[in-house]
């Protein structure tokens, strides 16, 4: 869910669990957008006390915030921004690469292990150890309550792809999803379906969780390799849209065809259809998957490319959306056509940093300055910090493991739990 490469003052992006909000981390700080109307995009927080955000997550439409800076890449902060207060902090052994929230965890992924915490106390309740190598931090958490699953790779050199209960604390299946390494995955909101795509960026392919079957396999495109960057289903899980750092997103329809060619009506299509599933099983692997694999039902032409962004498909105003976040800082809103499909229509777009001056000024220098490489996610983190960040880091542990950091008590936090505004979103946080 989050951009990686470092735009002018934007570090990172991400949409929180259903979409309805955007958190950005930049130079200075990070703020917290409101997503629920098409025209007003409300800013409802910016903290400027910790620069270089380069991991900020937000658990639904709460107050809990996690926020990671360069500054001490180590160190996780979790913050009650509507108070202004910290709740606590946690130290790891290494860079921390992404962090994943739902109503009951809170999971933190380093490049070989991955913590998964009690989101209630913030206790440690599963410690990953010796996962195959992960630069990229890559892994998704499902939202759902009875169905708390995470998803991580299982290898390399291969997509494999390991889904872990994360209520029972138990490794649940393992699914050869792609040939070559993983480059994204997600889950649909009731955690039944898992979407992945490899570092070729091809071929797009959805299971079912958690019997790891596959339901359905799109193809990108087959003229160039492309990194996809996200990926993200609808509400409903009837669409999915993936983004990359070429000028096109693609949606795709999830649909299940008809089992059996008397409840469609015969027409020249269902002929040739039927003609394809027979030839198919007497075709090389490779040509009968070709058969099998659809295009994108929409598809939006970006106004750049080369750039990381991060795209969610949401309902605002009741109707679907599609958003884009962009690493130069801005947000494009786009109506879906959800019967027909198509080139998909921007409807609006709005700036997530600066004032109209400094947007300008902006513009211009990129203008005139030559082309750069963009630094990799995990190239961002791995900057040596200019601050002193020792082993001296509180709560920092040689075994792997995490240990709790100073919390900085509240009067108002010390006869009980943390009461949060919303109570109805999750349950609050102890403090211990």
């Amino acid at each position: 869910m989050e951009t990686g490469d470092v735009g002018p003052g934007l570090c990172c992006a991400s949409f929180n669990q259903d979409s309805t909000s955007l958190a950005v981390g930049t130079k200075t700080g990070y703020r917290l957008f409101s997503v629920t109307s098409v025209d007003k995009l409300d800013c409802i927080h910016e903290s400027i006390e910790t620069p270089d955000v380069y991991i900020v997550e937000r658990l639904f439409s709460s107050s809990l915030v996690v926020v990671v800076s360069q500054s001490m890449p180590r160190r996780m902060n979790v913050y009650h921004f509507k108070k202004g207060t910290e709740i606590c902090n946690y130290s790891y052994s290494n860079n921390i690469l992404a962090v994943r929230l739902n109503r009951q965890s809170l999971v933190v992924c380093l490049e070989e292990s991955i913590y998964i915490h009690n989101i209630k106390d913030m206790k440690l309740l599963k410690t990953l150890l010796n996962t195959p190598s992960n630069p990229s931090g890559l892994c998704a958490l499902s939202i759902s309550h009875s169905n708390s699953f995470l998803a991580y790779p299982g290898s390399d050199t291969i997509g494999e792809i390991i889904v872990y209960d994360a209520n029972n604390l138990s490794t649940m299946t393992m699914i050869p999803a792609h040939d070559s390494p993983l480059a994204a995955i997600t889950f649909s909101a009731s955690g039944t379906k898992l979407a992945s795509a490899s570092e070729r960026g091809t071929v797009i392919r959805v299971f079912s969780i958690p019997e790891g079957l596959r339901l359905f396999e799109f193809r990108r495109g087959m003229k160039r390799y492309v990194n996809i960057s996200s990926l993200s289903f609808s509400p409903d899980a009837q669409f999915l849209c993936a983004s990359s750092n070429t000028e096109t997103v693609h949606i795709f329809k999830l649909e299940q065809h008809s089992p059996s060619g008397e409840e469609q009506a015969p027409s020249w299509s269902t002929y040739v259809g039927k003609m394809f599933t027979a030839a198919s099983s007497y075709l090389p692997a490779q040509v009968s998957g070709m058969m099998s694999q659809d295009r994108a039902f929409a598809t939006v032409r970006l106004q750049m490319a080369g750039q990381k962004n991060v795209c969610a498909l949401a309902t605002i105003q009741k109707l679907p959306r599609l958003l884009v976040a962009s690493s130069d800082g801005q947000l494009f809103i786009y109506n879906i056509d959800p019967q027909d499909g198509g080139e998909c229509t921007l409807v609006q777009k709005h700036r997530l940093f600066g004032s109209d001056k400094e947007w300008e000024e902006t513009e211009k220098s990129k203008l005139m300055e030559p082309p750069q490489a963009c630094q990799s996610y995990a190239a961002t983190v791995a900057i040596p910090s200019s601050g002193p960040v020792t082993a001296t880091l509180t709560g920092y542990s040689e075994d792997g493991g995490a240990k709790k950091g100073e919390v900085i008590p509240e009067h108002e936090f010390a006869a009980g739990p943390v009461c949060l505004d919303d109570e109805t979103e999750f349950p609050p946080v102890s403090i211990r």
